[in-house]
């Protein structure tokens, strides 16, 4: 698919893969974006998945017919986008690979291969007579050797995998052509759950990009960007600042049915407080995916489990784990929790609110044994204070 007058898409959408990276559920599949930059010289921009490379070459033929590819730039080395590489050099065997200092190296230790390749720095460019390339270092967005490559001509920036989102392309791959509707959740679970981690480096990366005057953005992951260019932007800078927008998730764990009732009553609260955007998640049923999404989205976050084994139940656990890896902070953190004989579960929730930046609403609710009706008012008052500090903005 043409893009510009020497710009071509060449990827691919797989539709087959249920977990990205073996985790992460596909609803919508997803696409491994590649993109050809022809002058009198041809580079490729990244290759996909090797399981689709025969349809990857007719791909590349179709764009460019029997014309030679000089040229291999690869901004991100996740096996993904760099799977063909092999077979790109059995196909071509002189194709000289365009990369990082650790780039190269993350090519010799993933596929060993030999043959020219050229080592580019931050601001370096290459000329391909007719098509100019600038290229920018953004290590760990999300990986050590990530940078984006520019256009310059086109002001087209080649991203990585930053400002990607899951989901295939279906039809067509430029966001004026697309009902982007389903992308944007996608877009946050894919940031929260593959970038979340590294805020502080997608923010140095979007640095090094203001000023630049950009009319695309290519990803290597879901559409390309023209017309919502600026709206992908400013959802990946909101969400690399931590800033959540007004709005609960609420997740509990329950393992008889007395915490779910209390997760129930802080609902009701929100509710009652006039809070209208929340989003419930019950561990086990939810996948942690949406569960870490929601906690990105929304800038309240109330947490209630059972006691296990004198810890915390062990699929809040992993929440808790999940976030502190991707070190979520400048969270409103509401707690509950129960108990047979020795609580301990509020007491791990409230140590997490902790961390981070993050500060503790309302009154933490531990329930012994059985709800009752006083845990009830407990909870909704919970629900309330922390409905009246998300609309209070504070």
């Amino acid at each position: 698919m043409k893009l510009t007058d020497h710009i071509w898409y060449v990827g691919v959408n797989d539709r087959d893969k249920e977990r990205f990276e073996g985790l992460w559920p596909l609803p919508y599949g997803v696409s491994y974006n590649s993109y050809i930059v022809a002058g009198d010289k041809v580079a490729l921009i990244d290759t996909v998945d090797n399981r689709f490379f025969s349809q990857f070459v007719e791909q590349v033929k179709d764009a460019i017919g029997e014309r030679k590819i000089d040229y291999l730039i690869i901004n991100h080395m996740e096996p993904d986008h760099s799977g063909s590489i092999a077979l790109l050099r059995q196909w071509m065997p002189d194709v000289c690979i365009v990369g990082n200092r650790k780039t190269l190296s993350m090519v010799d230790g993933y596929y060993g291969q030999g043959g020219p390749t050229l080592e580019v720095t931050q601001g370096s460019t290459l000329d391909l007579e007719g098509a100019r390339l600038q290229f920018t270092l953004t290590p760990m967005v999300h990986w050590p050797e990530t940078m984006m490559t520019l256009e310059t001509e086109s002001h087209t920036l080649f991203s990585g995998d930053a400002f990607g989102c899951f989901g295939t392309l279906d039809g067509a791959v430029v966001d004026t052509d697309l009902d982007t509707a389903k992308y944007w959740p996608e877009m946050v679970r894919y940031y929260s759950n593959i970038v979340g981690k590294y805020g502080a480096q997608v923010q140095m990366a979007l640095r090094k990009l203001s000023g630049v005057h950009l009319e695309r953005i290519c990803s290597t992951h879901g559409p390309v960007w023209t017309d919502q260019l600026q709206e992908v932007v400013k959802t990946y800078n909101r969400l690399s600042l931590y800033e959540g927008e007004p709005g609960v998730c609420l997740v509990y764990g329950t393992m008889y049915g007395h915490t779910e009732r209390m997760a129930e009553a802080v609902a009701e609260g929100l509710a009652q407080g006039g809070l209208k955007r929340f989003a419930m998640h019950k561990l086990g049923h939810s996948d942690p995916s949406y569960i870490i999404a929601d906690a990105f989205r929304y800038k309240g976050l109330v947490l209630g489990a059972p006691t296990y084994n004198n810890g915390l139940f062990p699929l809040m656990q992993q929440i808790v784990d999940d976030l502190q890896g991707r070190v979520l902070k400048n969270r409103l953190i509401g707690v509950f929790g129960s108990f047979s004989w020795a609580g301990q579960a509020v007491k791990h929730l409230q140590a997490f609110a902790a961390q981070n930046g993050n500060t503790l609403v309302g009154e933490p609710v531990e329930m012994k044994q059985g709800f009752a009706a006083a845990d009830g008012d407990r909870g909704r008052a919970l629900g309330r204070a922390m409905a009246e500090r998300i609309l209070s903005g504070k």
